[in-house]
């Protein structure tokens, strides 16, 4: 039967988990990642196989190196520390803006995610983590910084 290699095109199925258990996105329809009744579209749960070309890192680099060598059917599990997922954690990225400096038609919440624009025109995602009666706290961290990530891969087959 033939191997996965790198430059091969796959589909692949897997659910990507937190250390606790909780899943955080999967292609299988059968698991429920979205605990959430109001995700909508964005839970990170888009169902059937993924495509890719291993190696062109469309997906998590050490996912795609577990592939190689993977026949159909096959199953892997993989472990992603924090760094090599999306990052530690940065208290440096959390940071507070005085409300007079925000445009006045904003009123975020506590959880919002917003993307603020600087005065030379950079983009920066953040999330609303407080709301003072002066000043508003944002957290620039992915939401998933500082998590170490296990996936379970189904090599589905080879294209």
């Amino acid at each position: 039967m033939a191997q996965a290699k790198k430059g091969d095109k796959v589909r692949i199925n897997f659910t990507g988990k937190l250390e606790d258990g909780s899943i955080i996105e999967t292609t299988l329809e059968a698991q429920d990642c979205c605990t959430d009744d109001d995700c909508g579209d964005d839970c990170g749960c888009e169902y059937g196989p993924m495509e890719l070309v291993i190696g062109e890192e469309d997906f998590f680099p050490m996912v795609e190196e577990a592939l190689v060598g993977m026949t159909p059917g096959e199953t892997k599990t993989v472990s992603i520390p924090a760094a090599e997922a999306f990052g530690e954690y940065d208290a440096e990225a959390v940071f507070t803006i005085e409300k007079e400096l925000l445009p006045e038609d904003l009123t975020p919440e506590v959880g919002d995610d917003l993307v603020l624009t600087g005065e030379d025109g950079e983009e920066l995602e953040v999330t609303v983590v407080e709301i003072g009666d002066t000043a508003i706290t944002f957290d620039a961290n992915h939401p998933l910084a500082g998590e170490d990530l296990t996936y379970e891969v189904e090599l589905v087959e080879i294209l």
